[in-house]
């Protein structure tokens, strides 16, 4: 009789906790996973080729990741986890035996299959970044917060020389600390949360000493690298010719419009910007699991509603890596005790659970005050592009809804295009609601990444035990 199996998808911090608490209680773990090395986007590390001398000062948990890493390597040495890399899951499938097939693609040019069968899956998937489209934000220069933190962090560049962090959410904290001590410039930390928005929930969010402290240790570095931090402002344009060269910031009232008296100039050559998170649930949606708004529904035990397949991480929620270990943690045991064929003893991760259950109390209150504007679709021209896959225009958005009646985000699609490009309506979707004015709803697609047809069509014949 084989030994239990389980599929582990993602290597962050979820997948890495869950990993290593299934494997320490004899489940044997495939740990599946897009990148070349264990991490995930928050423990994302320098090519080794680039030979850094002190990676552990673009982290903060550095003896976290320590312990994660050290970790993996004597389960993956011992035999009990196998760890494969530049595999990009696009469709899990339920099969009768032994559960589920994982079907990836392998390499960078993502086109030679692979499939991975176990008897349970663990979703770890992460998430992305949410950016809404404003004048000038398909400029060169112009690029994620996230996204200049992995080219800090993995390539060890800057993105430009002086820059401005804008946007909503805590990602800009240490996107902007990152920057100002590699050397770069940051012009502003422009943020749209309200200041009286902490003050109203700062009993929640006293509740966490820790993270008031982390936020403390972000505002000396601002301080330190003399970043200038304005609240209640947004970024209302980019400009430049060929690359970014400038933007404008303005203030916001109290209804979260532009207060055009405000408007106002920084001159920058890099803008990282993010308004927030959303949960990568792509792969729960094809399989069927329940999600609530952005959210993949999961229980105590971290389950979904589909049996054999359980979650943790960024895609049950937007929550940081500390709630993350602990889902992935209380994953990993619940899944060992299921598959042993026992109910599994919740005391077993009752610090866990205390630890998930303030943490998620804390970011229920984080998100509640770092929130977009609410009127920023007023400040996009009919000229902004707002789905740049196939470049459609907010003006062509917006007389879809005025001229044709679409009254839907499917029907714009459908009449417009946008959405229909090689990401799926993933990074345009929020903005392209926002400028119809509808509401916006998660598109339900069959796999989590383009696939080639030659792949479709030779699916199932490869096969990796």
């Amino acid at each position: 009789m084989t030994e239990p199996s389980l599929a582990v998808i993602g290597a962050g911090p979820a997948g890495l906790a869950a990993t290593l608490a299934a494997a320490a209680r004899g489940i044997r773990v495939t740990l599946i996973d897009s990148a070349a090395e264990a991490g995930g986007q928050f423990y994302r590390q320098p090519a080794p080729g680039l030979g850094a001398r002190r990676p552990q000062a673009l982290h903060h948990q550095w003896r976290t990741w320590e312990r994660l890493r050290d970790g993996l390597r004597a389960h993956v040495q011992a035999g009990t986890v196998r760890h494969v890399t530049d595999h990009h899951v696009w469709f899990v499938e339920r099969r009768d035996s032994p559960g589920f097939a994982v079907h990836a693609l392998i390499g960078p040019e993502q086109e030679q299959p692979a499939e991975i069968r176990a008897a349970a899956v663990l979703l770890a998937t992460g998430g992305y970044e949410k950016v809404l489209p404003f004048p000038g934000w398909t400029l060169p220069g112009v690029v994620t917060a996230g996204g200049a933190q992995a080219m800090l962090k993995g390539g060890l560049v800057l993105p430009g020389r002086t820059a401005v962090v804008a946007g909503t959410g805590p990602l800009l904290l240490p996107v902007a600390t990152g920057l100002a001590a590699a050397g770069a410039t940051v012009a502003a930390l422009v943020d749209s949360a309200d200041p009286k928005s902490f003050v109203r929930r700062s009993r929640v969010l006293a509740g966490r000493p820790g993270k008031v402290a982390e936020g403390a240790r972000y505002a000396g570095q601002l301080l330190r690298h003399r970043v200038r931090t304005v609240l209640h402002h947004t970024v209302v344009a980019a400009h430049g010719a060929e690359r970014l060269e400038a933007v404008t910031i303005a203030a916001l009232d109290r209804d979260g419009r532009v207060r055009q008296e405000t408007r106002r100039r920084l001159v920058c050559d890099t803008l990282a910007v993010s308004h927030g998170m959303l949960p990568h649930t792509d792969l729960a949606d094809a399989l069927g699991c329940r999600v609530d708004g952005t959210d993949v529904y999961v229980d105590d035990e971290q389950r979904t509603d589909v049996p054999g397949v359980w979650a943790a991480g960024e895609t049950t929620g937007i929550g940081g890596s500390a709630l993350s270990l602990a889902e992935g943690h209380i994953a990993g045991r619940s899944i060992a005790a299921r598959l042993a064929g026992r109910a599994p003893d919740p005391g077993e991760w009752a610090a866990a659970a205390r630890t998930r259950a303030g943490l998620r109390a804390f970011f229920a209150a984080v998100d509640s005050v770092y929130a977009p504007p609410a009127h920023w679709a007023e400040e996009v021209t009919d000229e902004t592009v707002v789905c740049r896959c196939e470049e459609v225009s907010a003006g062509a958005v917006r007389e879809a809804v005025r001229e044709l009646g679409a009254g839907d985000l499917r029907t714009v699609k459908l009449l417009t295009r946008a959405g229909m490009g090689w990401c799926q309506g993933r990074v345009c979707g929020p903005g392209v609601a926002g400028v119809a004015g509808c509401a916006e709803t998660a598109g339900r697609r069959p796999f989590a990444r383009p696939v080639p047809l030659g792949v479709l069509a030779r699916a199932g014949e490869t096969e990796e035990q």
